[in-house]
């Protein structure tokens, strides 16, 4: 097997996008998909959150997408808002350099925006399997040019309900295609599903959670209800977190807990079910750049959702099942990195210890919750609280390295102006030494366009377009953020 991405047949406009991306060498899922997905194959992968299965899929699509295309040439299809979103952006990145337009549609938000997204030249479209449907029917998603189609967290989405919307998808899309299905769990419906869709798949398994706990420090404290939240408290200072997440049994607790936490002074950030889309995507983005270090989250919320470099995990309320231990602690002691995991019991959960422990076939270690007066007197207590009050140094967003060598400006006038993107392409190609491969991403909005100038030219074009009209009149022209 390869042990380098350049030893894959891909462009190095997508080495390159994995290099700045911090992609070092492919992951054990990497190096089974990545070459069966270039020869067209169907695939069925059986992985875990935290695998590396996004960029398994997303590295092949945009290798094989062709720029030219104007209509979708990839569906990915998710089973919620939070892994629309998240997948959206990193296939993005990988695609950057090939001047990729990833479009992400899912509930929650206007749909009319995405519609005027969607009318716009999209290589890859990532969505929930109700909102890509809404647009289908609505005209507005064009799914006749679909050569490749993912289905991403497959047992999920068969909980959640949405198999026979992804079943409808399917039978919409040209029957030649390639379908790559990723799922934790391969049930009889999943079954059938593959059984009628998909054309001798090549299946690929990576080891279970089950097999990497060993990697991660799990520790148990039994507790009283009625002391339960004191209990985690101290624990929470003893341990210090630089990132992590508390896992709680229900939507209700996760707000209890958030609440208590913040009277006594400790940040925090929630998700669940009933959260607003928007906040719950703004949480995220706060956690995953370090604005607070604590997320607390119910089970179904955070389902999917990868954090790089989370130091703890949480289990306030311990899981109900043995396979849901397993998937949280996993979170954690990734890629060679430490980590930890806590769960608090009470009687009521000891039975499902002893089910997690024989399943994960080891014993997790015991340990007396710390008094506060002994965190206070070896400083422990301070130390957490200098942590808390300290000003975060927010980390940089993936795919920060671009910024380098792309450039973001936007452009006063869009759809209103009868702005198009051929308008863009023509003055910024007329200007000395800027060719059309220094143009990246065009995308016009109804009153702005927004437009990515590549390999470092963002200086010559900004200043050039001060004084340069565009579509016969001068323009507002200048540097902003992705």
């Amino acid at each position: 097997m390869k042990n380098q991405f350049s030893e894959y047949n891909i462009t190095s406009e997508i080495v390159d996008a994995l290099t700045i991306l911090g992609y070092t060498e492919p992951t054990d899922i990497q190096k089974q998909v990545i070459p069966f997905a270039l020869q067209g194959r169907d695939i069925v992968a059986k992985s875990q959150t935290g695998s590396g299965k996004t960029a398994a899929f997303a590295i092949p699509l945009c290798e094989l997408a062709d720029w030219s295309e104007n209509s979708p040439v990839a569906l990915v299809l998710e089973p919620s808002r939070e892994l629309t979103v998240q997948v959206k952006q990193e296939i993005f990145n990988i695609g950057r350099n090939k001047r990729l337009k990833v479009a992400d549609v899912f509930g929650g938000f206007p749909i009319d925006k995405q519609i005027q997204t969607l009318k716009q030249k999209t290589h890859i479209v990532v969505g929930t399997p109700g909102r890509v449907m809404d647009h289908v029917r609505r005209g507005s998603l064009d799914l006749s040019k679909i050569k490749y189609l993912v289905i991403d967290e497959a047992d999920l989405m068969l909980d959640m309900g949405f198999i026979d919307e992804v079943s409808k998808i399917i039978e919409k899309i040209p029957s030649k295609r390639v379908i790559m299905l990723f799922s934790a769990t391969l049930g009889e419906s999943l079954e059938n599903l593959i059984e009628k869709y998909m054309t001798n798949p090549e299946t690929i398994t990576i080891e279970s959670e089950t097999e990497t706990v060993d990697e991660v420090d799990q520790t148990i404290y039994e507790v009283t209800g009625d002391k339960k939240y004191d209990a985690f408290l101290s624990i929470l200072i003893k341990e210090n977190p630089e990132s992590c997440m508390v896992f709680c049994g229900t939507r209700d607790m996760v707000n209890v807990l958030s609440r208590m936490l913040k009277k006594d002074g400790v940040k925090s950030g929630i998700i669940h079910g009933e959260i607003d889309q928007s906040d719950r995507i703004k949480t995220i983005e706060g956690f995953r750049e370090g604005r607070f270090r604590c997320l607390i989250a119910t089970e179904v919320a955070a389902r999917g959702i990868d954090f790089e470099n989370l130091t703890h995990v949480f289990n306030y309320d311990f899981p109900t099942g043995k396979e849901a231990y397993v998937h949280r602690i996993g979170r954690t002691g990734r890629n060679g990195n430490s980590g930890k995991a806590i769960s608090l019991i009470t009687n009521y959960d000891k039975s499902m210890r002893d089910m997690v422990e024989e399943y994960i076939h080891m014993h997790i270690k015991d340990a007396e919750v710390p008094s506060r007066k002994d965190l206070k007197e070896s400083k422990e207590e301070k130390a957490f609280w200098d942590r808390q009050n300290e000003k975060p140094v927010l980390r940089a967003k993936k795919g920060a390295g671009f910024n380098k060598t792309i450039t973001r400006i936007s452009v006063s006038g869009g759809k209103k102006a009868k702005m198009r993107a051929v308008d863009i392409v023509g003055t910024v190609c007329s200007l000395d030494g800027v060719e059309a491969e220094d143009i990246g991403i065009i995308d016009v909005r109804d009153s702005l366009t927004y437009v990515e100038i590549l390999n470092g030219k963002g200086k010559t074009v900004l200043d050039a377009l001060q004084e340069k009209t565009i579509k016969g009149k001068l323009r507002n022209v200048r540097i902003t953020q992705g």
